[in-house]
């Protein structure tokens, strides 16, 4: 049979957002692919340097739908490299569980794609379920359900309100709970695991070559962190372990990246009650907005050829943001603003997963890593 080349995407359920994977087939048989990414260019990093350093964090927001405030952080912490800005300690917890709070939230938005990729619909409606109470809770810190504007140079939009601290700790125990029946749900389902076990194979070595991180490199049994490896913040204060699969010598398959986040979730849940207990004043205790407790006041002008950057443990693997000051002429605004997406990086080297494949393995295959297209094109 002669080989032909088939497009799916951009308007495929399967790219999770908007790109096009276009693969060569012989037969049912994947033998080449090639992705097209750039639809949904929005010239982020050059919006970013005609705004000044505390008007950029809406943009970095919507960098990733559903992983907002990852990122809007990851910009944040770059900025106050560059304008050298000490943070109160108690604005660091906030952000902590800020983020960790998001990061499950976006790993219930992936596996909640991602179970009917596989013909499971239950594990959708479970995982938009448990999101509901992060997205509840994240709306509290910054007064939307989506895209936050929460930091800022120098600490945080506004501490903890009052009673927060009871309804997160109620509702990560009984997500804590809950995450047990996904594994029930998933682990005990024979659909599940033919479509995932021994499919999408990545083998460890040649992810780090490609320069593949976060949940994707720890299925393949690579501890590499950066919360860990290189903390920031306050996570060397919190107890916690780096979720990490073992997988077989093959590689890492569908299941594995499945596994890795289902225990990556229970350690940002555990992360975040840590950081309830520990947080300085105590977690009922709540500041004004603008207080020093929670906002240093930091300078909003970088000299001209002054650099920031920071990189960051993203939901998806390893963001940075590179800054250089001095664009307007009066240091308000970057001269330059430069940005590592993990999926930018991840997307070519998972297309190349399906070769020797089977056209049906695609979708469970590609969804493995979940893409987001909205930090892959900026």
């Amino acid at each position: 049979m002669a080989e032909m080349w088939i497009s799916m995407g951009p308007q495929h359920p399967m790219t999770h957002g908007l790109w096009t994977l276009k693969v060569k087939v012989d037969g049912e048989t994947v033998v080449d692919t090639e992705p097209d990414l750039g639809y949904i260019h929005r010239g982020v990093e050059k919006i970013c340097e005609a705004r000044d350093f505390t008007k950029i964090t809406t943009y970095c927001d919507r960098l990733c739908y559903a992983s907002a405030n990852t990122w809007s952080h990851s910009y944040i912490y770059s900025a106050e490299d560059l304008l050298e800005v000490e943070v109160p300690e108690r604005a660091e917890f906030i952000r902590v569980i800020a983020v960790e709070l998001q990061r499950i939230a976006s790993h219930l938005m992936w596996l909640g794609a991602y179970c009917p990729d596989v013909g499971n619909l239950t594990g959708m409606v479970w995982c938009l379920r448990e999101r509901e109470m992060m997205m509840d809770l994240l709306q509290e810190l910054g007064g939307s359900r989506m895209h936050y504007n929460f930091p800022r140079v120098g600490g945080v939009k506004r501490d903890l309100p009052i009673g927060f601290s009871m309804r997160c700790r109620a509702k990560l125990s009984l997500f804590l709970e809950r995450i047990q029946e996904y594994e029930a749900l998933l682990d005990e389902s024979t659909i599940f695991l033919v479509r995932t076990q021994g499919v999408g194979y990545a083998k460890p070595e040649e992810m780090v070559n490609h320069g593949v991180t976060g949940p994707n490199v720890r299925a393949g049994g690579v501890n590499y962190d950066v919360r860990w490896a290189h903390p920031y913040s306050v996570y060397d204060q919190l107890d916690w372990e780096v979720a990490v699969e073992r997988p077989s010598i093959k590689g890492a398959d569908n299941y594995d990246r499945y596994r890795v986040r289902v225990e990556e979730m229970r350690q940002s849940a555990l992360m975040t009650l840590d950081a309830l207990n520990k947080i300085p004043g105590g977690a009922e205790t709540h500041y004004a907005e603008g207080d020093e407790k929670i906002l240093s006041k930091a300078p909003v002008r970088a000299p001209e050829g002054a650099t920031g950057f920071h990189h960051f443990e993203d939901s998806r693997g390893e963001s940075m943001f590179y800054l250089v000051g001095g664009g307007d002429g009066r240091g308000k605004n970057p001269y330059r603003c430069s940005i590592r997406s993990p999926m930018f990086i991840t997307l070519p080297y998972a297309s190349k997963c399906m070769i020797g494949y089977k056209v049906a393995d695609i979708p469970s295959i590609m969804g493995s890593f979940d893409p987001c297209i909205g930090e892959t094109d900026r």
